[in-house]
C-alpha cells in the first residue's frame, strides 16, 4: 500500500506540534540543569557519550575514580547536537547524573540527511565503518556503494562484512560471488562471517580491535546478532525478517557505544534501509568510486557527464573492463538521486 501523502497544512501542523513538544522538553531540561548547577556538582572533566536519549545522554567518565562509570547527563542549552562517540567536558552530580558543559572537537563524523533533507550526524570520532550485508535480505550493490561514498566523504576507512554466510546456497551463490568479486578486485577489505554459527568471528574481532567502528547496513542483516556474538552479555534485541516484504525489522532504536575487552570500541547504529547522499556533490560521488581516480580529468571535454560523450575516459575504461558495469550503473543511479543543483 502506498504511503499517504501529507498536504502542506498537515505537514505544517505536524511540525508545529513537534516543535511545541520539543520546546516543552527543552524548558523542563533547562530547569533540571539549573537545579543541578545550583547544587553540588563536581569539577569539570572529560567524558565519552555512549548513548543518546533525546534531551539527555549517557556519559562514561574517563578520568580518575569516575573512569568507566556511566552517568545520565543533561545538556546545557547552548550546546550543539551531540551524538554517540562525542568527547565532552562534563560535571558529575551526586546521584548518577551530571551536566555536559562543552563538546570537544571531533576527529571525524558520519552524517546522513534526515527525512526533511537536513544533514544529521549519527556518530562521531569513528575511524572504521563496517558495511554489513547478507544473503537475506538480498544485498544491493547500489546501497553498498552509497555507504562507500559516504565513508570516503567522511574520511573513514570501510570494511565490507558479509554476515549470515551460512545462508549461502545454490540459489544465491552465483549472484553473491559476482557481487563480492567486484569489491575484491578493487581491494576493499572484505570478510565473510556467520554470527549464528561463529564462523569468521575471531578474524572480525582482530579487525575491530584498536579502532572506533560503526556498523551500518539494511535492517535484517544481523548487526545486533553480530554485537551479541562479539560482546556476550550485551544482549541487543534481534529481529526476524518480515514475511511480507523479506526486509528486516528495526531492533536498535538508538546508537550505542560498546567497548571490546581487548581494546577498541563499536557504535551500533539504528538500521538504515536507504542511505541518502543529498549532502554530497557530484565530485564527492566520483571521489567515492576509487577506480575513477586515475581517469578523472582525462576526458576530451572538461564538463563530460560520462554518459555518451566521445573521448570519455570512464566509458573507454568501461569498454576495456577496467570499470565494472555494476559499478558504473551504481554511479549513475547515485548521481540521478542527487539534487539537481549538485548533478
Amino acid at each position: 500500500m502506498a504511503k499517504r501523502q501529507l498536504n502542506r497544512r498537515q505537514s505544517w501542523r505536524i511540525e508545529k506540534i513537534q516543535g511545541e513538544r520539543a520546546a516543552r522538553a527543552a524548558k523542563r531540561e533547562s530547569r533540571a540543569v539549573e537545579a543541578l548547577e545550583g547544587g553540588d556538582l563536581g569539577p569539570e572533566q572529560t567524558g565519552l557519550v555512549i548513548a543518546h536519549f533525546g534531551v539527555q545522554v549517557e556519559v562514561e567518565g574517563l578520568q580518575d575514580e569516575l573512569a568507566g562509570q556511566v552517568f545520565r547527563c543533561h545538556l546545557r542549552a547552548n550546546l550543539p547536537a551531540l551524538v554517540t562517540g562525542d568527547r565532552v567536558v562534563w560535571r558529575p552530580g551526586n546521584q548518577g547524573d551530571g551536566v555536559i558543559v562543552a563538546q570537544l572537537p571531533r576527529d571525524s563524523e558520519l552524517c546522513r540527511p534526515d527525512m526533511r533533507g537536513q544533514l544529521k550526524p549519527v556518530a562521531a570520532n569513528v575511524d572504521q565503518i563496517v558495511i554489513v550485508f547478507a544473503p537475506m535480505p538480498e544485498p544491493h550493490a547500489n546501497l553498498i556503494d552509497r555507504y562507500l561514498v559516504a565513508a570516503e566523504h567522511a574520511g573513514i576507512r570501510p570494511l565490507l562484512l558479509l554476515n549470515k554466510a551460512d545462508l549461502i546456497d545454490e540459489q544465491n551463490q552465483v549472484a553473491l560471488e559476482a557481487l563480492l568479486k567486484v569489491y575484491r578486485q578493487l581491494e576493499y577489505p572484505l570478510l565473510e562471517v556467520s554470527a549464528h554459527q561463529g564462523d569468521g568471528m575471531e578474524q572480525l574481532k582482530k579487525r575491530l580491535d584498536g579502532h572506533v567502528s560503526v556498523f551500518v547496513g539494511q535492517s535484517g542483516v544481523g548487526k545486533s546478532s553480530l554485537v551479541n556474538g562479539l560482546l556476550p552479555g550485551v544482549d541487543t534485541r534481534v529481529g526476524a525478517l518480515s514475511e511480507l516484504t523479506g526486509k528486516g525489522t528495526h531492533t536498535t532504536t538508538t546508537a550505542r557505544l560498546f567497548h571490546f575487552p581487548g581494546g577498541g570500541q563499536l557504535i551500533d547504529s539504528p538500521g538504515i534501509r536507504e542511505f541518502g547522499l543529498g549532502h554530497v556533490s557530484r565530485d564527492d560521488v566520483e571521489a567515492g568510486f576509487i577506480e575513477f581516480h586515475d581517469l578523472l580529468g582525462r576526458c576530451r571535454f572538461r564538463d563530460c557527464k560520462h554518459d555518451r560523450e566521445p573521448g570519455c575516459a570512464l566509458l573507454q575504461a568501461l569498454g576495456e573492463g577496467r570499470i565494472q558495469p555494476q559499478r558504473m550503473a551504481s554511479y549513475r543511479h547515485i548521481l540521478a538521486s542527487l539534487p539537481e543543483d549538485d548533478y
